[in-house]
Parts: C-alpha cells; structure tokens; sequence
C-alpha cells in the first residue's frame, strides 16, 4: 500500500494522526497532515484504510497492494 496526501485539501483535523500516528503527523505551522510513511508496516493497513476512509476533506488517497483491504 502507497500512501498519498493531499495537504492543499487538508482540513487539518488531526483525524488520521490520531487513527495511525506512525503514519500520520500534523505541522505545527499550519495543522495540516504530514505524511511520515508513505510505505506503511503492513500491520497498519486496517487503521490507514480507516483513516482515509474517515479523513473530513478526503485529502487521504491509497493505492497498491492492500489499499482496498484485499
């Protein structure tokens, strides 16, 4: 699974950090997500599937294996 963000869409809700903190940061600067992998573990798939499913401004995209939790 690939990972992609969208910070120009971003609301800056914290949402994703809070589901997948080893994935998902937030910038001091402005509050918007900040991707720290975008080659999660594959232990985190259910949760970074969750966290783009759920992000507000569908500013979370996933691609390749296990994105669709296949």
């Amino acid at each position: 699974m690939e990972v992609h963000v969208d910070r120009g869409r971003c609301a800056g809700s914290g949402l994703c950090m809070s589901y997948v903190p080893a994935v998902f940061d937030q910038s001091e600067d402005d509050g918007k997500v900040l991707l720290k992998a975008a080659r999660p573990e594959p232990g985190t798939a259910a949760a970074v599937r969750g966290a783009a499913a759920r992000c507000p401004a569908g500013a979370i995209t996933l691609s390749g294996g296990d994105a669709h939790g296949r």
